[in-house]
């Protein structure tokens, strides 16, 4: 037996103790789990960096996926149907339309941009959607009064009712039971349009709304051989599955394979606003994953803080025969689970950020927000936390791998410059790898991924460099004679310096502060900036070709010394390149617009204004009569096209197949009239068609005479639309500005990442400032001037952190403004110099507060420690 006890056959064990369970735990991991019973102190702004980076990213995610399941789940209603069928320019013939109501019943509706005329209150540009009476076959409109839609745009007494957007009301000074004429038509208004189901699916608009039945549209005669228009036929399939919808969908184009329909399914709702949903995704994603990389600093420093404190520990557990490798693991264990924490704190925050989204801004959402817990966009979140954790912790964990206990207790005042064992940096590398390789797999387009994680790259090796380069520089300066300068100038080289830490933290906040002041400047000049000399002043779309001329003439009596253009103008959908056909081809994502949809073309005997030819030859008389076209030469490189493709185009429901011609560079910022294709005169000869007009002032803008010019257009030629330049600009302004405002919410993230990395960084210096301070009163040094020297320290630090955020970030605005949006680049010397002022104002403040209390600690007690 040996003083061993058999256990009686009776006897159960119970159930283990939580002491038991602790016991059978690894010997590391359970002295890990009770060095964390002490709390987490000095751990506060590795929390905070970590938290601040995963909810950042998991609340962009989770968002995104609540938006990309809201038009999921409201695909039927934004579509008004289960599958929809477009045409431009037409309607759809009988064959056609009998093709369509065999599958399932149909809806119609036609949408195109008029001109209401309120008599002597003025004209305005509408977007006018003209309905038949199944309409809506989804969801409910809201109007005030409240009535049904039909009776409300029913025809009463002769005239035609409408419902309109209160902006139209306003605009026009109107209310309901006034009346406005659409191409000379009397049609009366009968209530004010609160919403309605389908808005999102007609994309972004210049104008209100005017909702009409079909009958009052096709007696305004606004639908005329070549106009601007689209009719879409709406098949209702509510019990269908998705196989059903992709039979239907089938049968229709095995039917009609010519007709040049534009298909969506409520599946995919709005691929445009999905893609968008993405691409803005992927971007903000960037600056959360910038904020959690610029706080891997502040984890960086926490860690090496917290190395530095447990030096006592970390002897006693050498001294006892603990190998290196188990002190390394025993406390990586406890970072990753401090780690593990935060992250988990962030994703709550993320996770909760859509339904807090939902109920604060449910009315002023534009888009369907469906809230909802995914999984897999908080796991990506967290992959990021924790990588991004143990990638900047390894190294600091590693550092006491192979010194000896008296190593250790001499790093208190000197600390030895050591290099990782090769196994700590292959787990660096390692992890640096595995978050460049989650941001290239996730990301929407892999070329600003790439971007991206270059620049990162470069930046902590320009700031490293930076760093390095001040302590050289520090080091062979010529002594000065004064304490305060000569403190000053040796704390910014002396081993244990701060100056990589603040150089690293504070020089990445004040580049992306630099880079986003940059880029908000130039595009609010480019906004706000006065148009082009040349730039028109008004488009008119829809001009009869048969009444061109006249309505030259009449622009002519209103402006006599404006410049006037006009050419045809039809719309046509890109169908194949080179033989293949345009759903197959996967086009760089800059160019993909190209084959989304239909796109404006026309014809000229002559190259157009503001374009040059850089390939090719234009076409003579003689070659004209052949069907030839001109492409814009950067979209055909991105296309694959040369001169000598063939390029099919359906036009009218004619497929329609053109060499290239020629490639020309087009200056757009002109807002001249210009085209991606621009087709040799006999390709459409003889072809339906409306023209182009625009008028440009000779003085500039003059908003009375072009108010004028617009009222009596409407009046004189009622068929004929009417653009401002302005109000068009002041459109895609207005969003333009939004989505600037959500750049600026994401990035003060980061920003706050950096600010916090940096009193991270002042914090974890506090040990040697410590030793410092009680050193130096006790020789005698004067808490004035430990202040002036700390001062002077924490502002060349910071000046010289400015000037390289001044010269980097205005390089990086430089080339996001020019290369990637491709507007003209203007520096913001204004915004650079505040963002400099203000990094050295927070350096010297936040790091004096933090010297504060050391310098008004006593003596005595420390140097007993000491």
């Amino acid at each position: 037996m040996h003083g061993t006890l058999s256990r009686p056959e009776a006897s159960r064990p119970g159930p283990p103790s939580p002491a038991g369970l602790a016991a059978r735990l690894p010997l590391t991991l359970r002295l890990a789990l009770r060095e964390l019973r002490g709390g987490l102190s000095g751990f506060r702004v590795f929390i905070a960096c970590i938290a601040l980076g995963v909810a950042a990213i998991s609340g962009v995610t989770s968002i995104a996926a609540s938006l990309s399941g809201g038009l999921g789940r409201e695909g039927r209603r934004i579509l008004g149907g289960d599958i929809t069928y477009s045409l431009i320019n037409r309607e759809a013939t009988p064959a056609e339309r009998a093709v369509l109501d065999g599958q399932a019943p149909v809806s119609e509706v036609a949408s195109l941009r008029a001109m209401a005329v309120a008599g002597d209150g003025g004209a305005a540009l509408v977007e006018l959607k003209a309905v038949d009476p199944s309409y809506p076959a989804v969801g409910v409109v809201e109007t005030d009064p409240q009535g049904p839609v039909q009776d409300l745009i029913a025809e009463r007494n002769g005239v035609y009712g409408a419902v309109a957007d209160p902006a139209l009301l306003t605009r026009l000074g109107l209310k309901p039971g006034d009346r406005v004429t659409l191409g000379g038509f009397p049609i009366e208004i009968r209530a004010a349009l609160v919403s309605e189901p389908d808005r999102i699916g007609s994309g972004i608009g210049f104008g209100p709304r005017l909702l009409v039945s079909l009958p009052a549209l096709r007696a305004t005669g606004l639908i005329q051989p070549g106009s601007l228009n689209r009719f879409t036929y709406r098949l209702q399939l509510p019990q269908a599955d998705d196989a059903r919808l992709t039979a239907v969908n089938a049968a229709v184009q095995k039917a009609l394979p010519e007709a040049g329909f534009e298909m969506r399914a409520r599946d995919n709702a709005d691929p445009r606003f999905a893609k968008g949903i993405e691409r803005f995704t992927q971007f903000l994603t960037l600056v959360g994953l910038t904020a959690l990389i610029v706080g891997g600093v502040g984890v960086a420093n926490a860690v090496r803080a917290f190395v530095d404190g447990k030096q006592g520990s970390i002897a006693t557990l050498k001294s006892v025969g603990a190998p290196g490798s188990q002190v390394v693991g025993l406390y990586l264990i406890q970072v990753m689970l401090i780690a593990a924490i935060s992250t988990a704190l962030g994703l709550a925050v993320g996770a909760a950020l859509p339904f807090l989204l939902d109920v604060a801004l449910r009315d002023q959402l534009p888009l369907p927000l469906n809230p909802e817990i995914a999984p897999a966009r908080l796991a990506l979140a967290a992959a990021y936390g924790l990588l991004t954790a143990l990638a900047f912790a390894i190294l600091p964990l590693g550092r006491a791998h192979d010194v000896s206990v008296a190593g250790l207790f001499r790093d208190a005042v000197d600390p030895a410059a050591r290099r990782p064992r090769w196994r700590y940096l292959a787990v660096l590398a390692a992890a640096l790898l595995a978050l460049a390789g989650l941001a290239l797999f996730t990301a929407f387009d892999r070329k600003v991924a790439l971007i991206f994680m270059a620049a990162a790259a470069l930046a902590f090796g320009a700031l490293r460099l930076v760093a390095a380069g001040l302590m050289a520089g520090a080091a062979r300066l010529p002594r000065p004679k004064g304490m305060v300068p000569r403190m000053a100038l040796a704390n910014l080289h002396r081993p244990g310096a701060l100056t990589p830490a603040v150089v690293l933290s504070l020089g990445l906040g004040t580049t992306l502060l630099v880079t986003l002041s940059a880029i908000d400047s130039n595009i609010t000049r480019a906004l706000e900036s006065s148009l082009p000399g040349r730039a028109p002043s008004l488009f008119f779309l829809d001009v009869p070709s048969r009444e061109a001329d006249s309505f030259s003439a009449f622009l002519g009596a209103h402006a006599p010394n404006a410049k006037i253009e006009r050419v045809p103008m039809m719309r046509g959908r890109i169908t194949a390149l080179d033989g293949v056909p345009a759903g197959q081809i996967k086009p760089p994502e800059d160019a993909a617009w190209v084959l989304d949809g239909d796109r404006g073309i026309t014809y000229a005997e002559t190259p157009p204004d503001g374009s040059s030819i850089v390939e090719g030859t234009w076409w003579n008389t003689e070659e004209a009569r052949q069907p030839l076209v001109s492409f814009d030469v950067e979209l055909a490189r991105a296309l694959g096209l040369k001169v000598g493709s063939t390029v099919t185009v359906n036009v009218l429901g004619r497929a329609i197949t053109a060499r290239v011609a020629n490639l020309r560079k087009i200056e757009w910022r002109s807002l001249g009239i210009n085209f991606v294709m621009v087709f040799s005169p006999g390709t459409f000869r003889g072809a339906p068609h409306a023209d182009l007009a625009t008028l440009t002032l000779p003085d500039g803008p003059n908003p009375k005479l072009e108010a004028e010019v617009v009222r009596d257009a409407a009046k004189a030629f009622p068929s004929v639309t009417s653009v401002r330049v302005k109000d068009a600009l002041e459109a895609v302004n207005d969003l333009v500005h939004k989505l600037v405002l959500a750049i600026r919410g994401a990035s003060v993230v980061a920003v706050l990442a950096s600010l916090l990395v940096l009193a991270g960084a002042l914090a974890a210096g506090h040990r040697a400032r410590l030793y410092d301070a009680v050193v130096l009163k006790v020789l005698g040094a004067t808490r004035m001037r430990l202040l002036s020297a700390y001062a002077l320290e924490y502002g060349a630090l910071g000046l010289i952190t400015a000037l390289f955020g001044i010269l980097a970030g205005s390089v990086a605005g430089w080339v996001i403004v020019a290369r990637v949006m491709r507007l003209d680049f203007a520096p913001d010397p204004v915004g650079a110099l505040a963002v400099a002022a203000f990094a050295v104002v927070f350096a010297v403040v936040v790091g004096l507060a933090g010297t504060w209390r050391i310098l008004g600690q006593r003596p005595a007690p420390y140097l007993r420690q000491f």
